[in-house]
């Protein structure tokens, strides 16, 4: 197995070389869509549709990103993101107006090759009548055309109601080694000063954070997370999201192969998010764990169920919940 490079550019050579095929995505089909009950900055409840576009791939190459098997090799071509918006409306009937609308678009939705920004005032007209929209940014495209988006909210809700913009910045981690290991190419630094132009712009900041990223030793993760948290939160947070670190994209296999990375048990995750439930009490930020596929990391079919409604309820009312008691993971652990 091949050391984990130094250089950013071998680096961006040794995640490509340890990707499985990328399925065929295409730009113009139906996207999913997911519909779901968010807490919101007030305590109550947001009804929330998140739109999975389809694009071009992010230019940057993190080792421990998965999105880019949802991407396009090619430019994202113009109106076809507009036509994907457009497309997940139509069996949101039912849950149509939602209060919120995220478009993850497995990308950048400041990279104009991602999202053309001639699509921007088409897009905004497709959101008109939300009352917030979040999308997703590396932190180094942060700048004209964020503001060139907001315009065209703003424009399109003609004195009706425009939709706060929330962008959506991946820090990861706030130890600089492991941070500059990731290959995103950036800083805490230039985290910091995108989160700044958001706050100076009236733009609200979610920030995803890593359960268990790679380079971070066991037992400083906590250490690391809290850190993390405390940071996010300074930089005007209004919600942090702690996202476990998965296998699958060939790249973290190879890490964990040469023991640079270990995904988390499920008791990790339970740590994680009363860590960042209790850093984030007495703040405005809210913190949120991404139940997404999280089965995956229980060892134990008899409590799994029961432990992931238990982080759902935790996301959905911002306090504590009792610990699951498993007889089985309690027998297995004496």
């Amino acid at each position: 197995m091949p050391a984990y490079p130094t250089i950013a550019s071998a680096r961006d050579r040794f995640v490509l070389d340890h990707r499985p095929l990328r399925p065929a995505n295409d730009a113009w089909a139906r996207p999913r869509v997911v519909v779901e009950d968010e807490c919101a900055a007030d305590g109550g409840m947001a009804r929330v549709a998140t739109i999975f576009l389809t694009g071009r791939e992010c230019p940057w190459r993190c080792v421990m990103c998965d999105l880019w098997m949802h991407t396009t090799v090619g430019d994202t071509p113009a109106g076809a993101i507009v036509a994907q918006i457009a497309a997940a409306r139509e069996p949101l009937a039912s849950a149509w107006p939602v209060d919120v609308v995220k478009l993850y678009n497995a990308g950048s939705f400041f990279d104009p090759r991602a999202v053309p920004t001639s699509d921007y005032p088409a897009i905004a007209a497709q959101l008109r009548g939300v009352s917030r929209v979040i999308v997703e940014s590396h932190p180094s495209l942060i700048g004209e055309r964020t503001m060139r988006f907001v315009d065209a909210l703003q424009r399109t809700s003609a004195g009706g109601r425009t939709p706060v913009l929330e962008v959506a910045m991946g820090l990861e981690t706030a130890n600089p080694d492991a941070l500059e290991r990731l290959n995103k190419r950036m800083t805490i630094g230039t985290f910091v000063a995108s989160a700044s132009t958001l706050r100076h712009a009236g733009l609200a900041l979610r920030t995803f954070l890593l359960i268990s990223p790679p380079f971070v030793p066991y037992d400083q993760q906590d250490h690391w997370l809290e850190h993390s948290i405390d940071l996010a939160i300074d930089c005007g947070a209004s919600v942090v999201s702690l996202i476990p670190l998965r296998t699958g994209n060939g790249a973290i296999d190879a890490l964990v192969a040469n023991g640079l990375a270990q995904p988390p048990a499920m008791a990790d995750i339970e740590r994680s998010a009363a860590l960042a439930l209790g850093r984030a009490a007495g703040t405005p930020a809210r913190a949120f764990v991404d139940l997404w596929d999280l089965p995956r990391f229980s060892s134990c079919t008899l409590c799994v169920d029961r432990r992931l409604a238990r982080l759902d309820r935790i996301n959905r009312t911002q306090r504590d919940a009792p610990a699951v008691i498993c007889p089985r993971c309690s027998a297995e652990s004496a």
